[in-house]
């Protein structure tokens, strides 16, 4: 332990040897928060013996989790590891256990974002509530506040008609949920929090096991998991939080900074320790941000400190629009890779998704090759999907929203009307599946109709016949194969088909692997289930990053551009009146993800939704003081490259790559080189897979218009081409 602690300064020391009773720690930017941390948990265990059981410790990514346990295996060894998880993975692995005191069975399944929308989607359907009144992604962002804040349906009810009517949904969603034996992100840390109160010897259990709780980020953490972690320190009181109120920023997914300002109201008798020296940054990109972040009024205040040296300038470009803004960072990229700097030492940060478009068409015309963080995720794409909820059904045949997306996946003769007669049946028989072999014993469908049922319905009882004695990668495959899904795709044979098979071989690769640590099927459903954008980024890519400023919190780069300072974007202006404070808390994190330099820029003018808007540069640049900032030298224009305002530059051309994202080749490309293009989520692009809820996949081929009146036409397999209206389409990432 003497060696581990030379590796620390002198505050990280106080830290790490601080004995019982609650402590905070003011962790700042870049000061090792992680190793402090990891290191008093091995303090605890190796020093003081604790027994790693009794230790509880939570972040809030999956990476970040895996990155505790790696370096705790590196201190203490395999065999001497404590709990460390994920707020809503510590949630699931307590429910596994304790979850039938809430009317569930354990092998419940973990509904994400888009598992949500569609189930709410059929329930404003029966509630006969249009979706010009309130759309599925709506009313999930709107249950998902209300879970944050730890509301029930009938306490999110407030007397207002608007709240009466939510919770209307609210309510006959977690119904349908109950019956599908199901739970949605929310639901984890919801029920776990119900099952303390309302079973107080559960709680005495956990409370009693957890000698130590650690958590990390804690000022990220909303309503419900701040209850939470004080219910289960509670008992012994050994609470150690560590975060940064000046990186507190998530207050849209219901973080509450009063959380970590307020935690010494909360345990008066806590120990308090400052980490401020900063191995990250230089001393110059420190002041600015610094200096920036100081304007707060609400937060405990720190003064970061490196023995960095001071380093460059903060570098401010004004350019005279968007395009030419865009054109300035693939220039000075260009640049700064003729130097030393590899792809992967740069990252260009943007406030909102929509500034990404101008940023991506430059870095394809400059043939720099980048990967986008926030693109649809590997888990989302349909064909993943589709299998994944094959073996849902298999393992909770309480599973209906799973149920009802493959029964006519691969199609099988099971239409829409069938599976609304069907649908019928469901609150009589308790579920989709019970009401599919209800139908058959009543003879309620057509001969052919009630044969093409019975054969899906033998599939999946064939399929969960053989769970126990076939591995689940073995068992997949063979599902594949014998669902139709394997031999419609090869069928096919185009090259969406081939991608497709593709990325159905990574999924069965990425199970061997999972069940060569001797993990079960639930377990890596749940997996899946857990990953969230926030665990996207690969540092080995050798690539120029691009992602928005929220999603760049926890990583670091040694060159940093963020783009789009000017009011009304950043701040932006759906938050700078409400909220200022939290949007220069944004800056600052973006700011202080650079290690050597850092570039901040902003347009004169900048076209949104087809009109230019005129806005002056952001407030935040002023606030930096002038003595660390200097002008942009312009890099050289190359003689090469003509003005270009047109969305798509003519020497593009596009294929789609083996994981399912789309590619840009550029053709003239002197080494041969693809630069590979992931659209965010919710992008919609011509050329772009989606799915719609009556026509099946299709392939978007032209765009219309803005706003509420944005049209799309959309190449379906099925029907042909269709227009139309984009907010009534229902349209998903395919």
């Amino acid at each position: 332990m003497a060696d581990l602690l030379s590796a620390l300064n002198p505050m990280q020391q106080r830290a790490v040897l601080h004995g019982d009773g609650p402590l905070l720690i003011l962790a700042g930017a870049g000061s090792g928060k992680t190793r402090t941390l990891t290191h008093r948990v091995a303090q605890l265990i190796g020093t003081r013996a604790v027994p790693p059981w009794r230790i509880l410790a939570v972040t809030f990514t999956n990476k970040a989790a895996a990155e505790m346990r790696e370096r705790l295996e590196r201190l203490l060894g395999a065999d001497a590891l404590p709990w460390v998880s994920t707020f809503h993975a510590a949630c699931v692995r307590i429910l596994r256990r304790e979850i039938e005191a809430l009317g569930f069975t354990s092998n419940f399944v973990i509904y994400d974002d888009r598992d949500s929308e569609r189930l709410l989607k059929e329930c404003l359907d029966v509630l006969r509530i249009p979706e010009h009144t309130l759309t599925p992604r709506l009313a999930a962002t709107l249950i998902d506040g209300a879970k944050n804040k730890g509301l029930t349906p009938q306490a999110y009810a407030r007397g207002d008609e608007q709240h009466e009517s939510m919770s209307l949904v609210y309510a006959r969603y977690q119904e349908q949920l109950r019956r599908a034996n199901a739970l949605d992100f929310g639901d984890l840390l919801l029920a776990t929090v119900r099952v303390f109160d309302e079973h107080p010897q559960v709680l005495e259990r956990y409370r009693e096991r957890f000698l130590h709780v650690l958590v990390d980020e804690y000022q990220d953490t909303n309503a419900v998991q701040y209850r939470l972690t004080n219910l289960l320190a509670s008992r012994h009181r050994n609470l150690c939080v560590v975060g940064d109120d000046d990186q507190s920023i998530y207050r849209w997914r219901g973080a509450e900074i009063g959380n970590i300002l307020d935690f010494e109201r909360d345990y008066p008798d806590a120990a308090v320790i400052r980490l401020e020296q900063n191995y990250r940054s230089t001393g110059t990109i420190l002041a600015a941000a610094g200096a920036v972040v100081a304007r707060n009024a609400r937060r405990t205040g720190k003064t970061l400190w490196t023995e960095n040296g001071p380093g460059e300038k903060v570098a401010i470009a004004a350019l005279p629009d968007d395009l030419e803004e865009a054109r300035f960072v693939a220039r000075q990229i260009e640049q700064l890779l003729a130097g030393p700097w590899a792809r992967r030492d740069i990252a260009v940060f943007y406030r909102t998704n929509a500034q990404s478009r101008s940023l991506e068409e430059a870095l394809v015309r400059h043939r720099i090759p980048y990967v986008m963080v926030g693109g649809v995720k590997f888990f989302s794409r349909a064909e993943v999907k589709d299998v994944l909820a094959y073996l849902r059904v298999v393992v909770n045949p309480a599973d209906s929203l799973s149920a009802k997306r493959v029964i006519n996946v691969p199609p099988r003769g099971i239409g829409a009307a069938t599976v609304e007669r069907i649908g019928t049946l469901e609150d009589e028989a308790g579920g989709f599946v019970a009401a599919c072999r209800l139908a058959l014993a009543r003879e309620l469908l057509k001969p052919m109709q009630a044969e093409r049922l019975a054969a899906f319905l033998a599939l999946l009882d064939n399929v969960r016949a053989r769970l126990d004695h076939v591995g689940y990668p073995q068992l997949t495959a063979r599902l594949i194969e014998e669902s139709g899904y394997g031999p419609m795709l090869r069928q096919d044979g185009s090259g969406e088909a081939r991608d497709r098979l593709q990325n159905l071989d990574e999924l069965l690769k990425g199970m061997e692997e999972h069940a060569g640590a001797e993990r079960t099927l639930q377990e890596f459903l749940e997996q899946v289930a857990l990953v969230t954008d926030l665990d996207a980024y690969d540092g080995t890519v050798d690539r120029v990053t691009l992602m928005t400023l929220h999603a760049a919190k926890g990583l670091e780069f040694p060159i940093a551009f963020i783009t789009g300072m000017e009011e009304g974007l950043f701040p932006h202006a759906r938050t700078a009146d409400s909220d200022i404070e939290e949007e220069r808390r944004l800056c600052y994190v973006g700011m202080t993800r650079a290690m050597k330099r850092l570039y901040l820029t902003h347009a004169l003018q900048r076209r949104v939704y087809g009109d230019f808007q005129f806005n002056p540069r952001s407030r935040f640049i002023d606030e930096i003081p002038t003595a660390l900032i200097e002008a942009a030298a312009a890099p050289p224009r190359p003689a090469a490259a003509p003005h270009f305002a047109s969305r798509r530059p003519a020497f593009m051309s596009r294929t789609a790559e083996p994981n399912g994202g789309e590619r840009i080749e550029v053709a003239s490309g002197d080494d041969g080189e693809h630069v590979r293009v992931v659209y965010d989520e919710d992008g919609l692009r011509i050329g772009s897979r989606v799915r719609h809820g009556t026509f099946g996949v299709g392939t978007i081929k032209r765009l219309e218009g803005n706003g509420e009146q944005q049209k799309v036409t959309v190449l379906f397999r099925s029907v042909g081409a269709k227009k139309l209206l984009l907010k009534f389409a229902g349209l998903e990432p395919a």
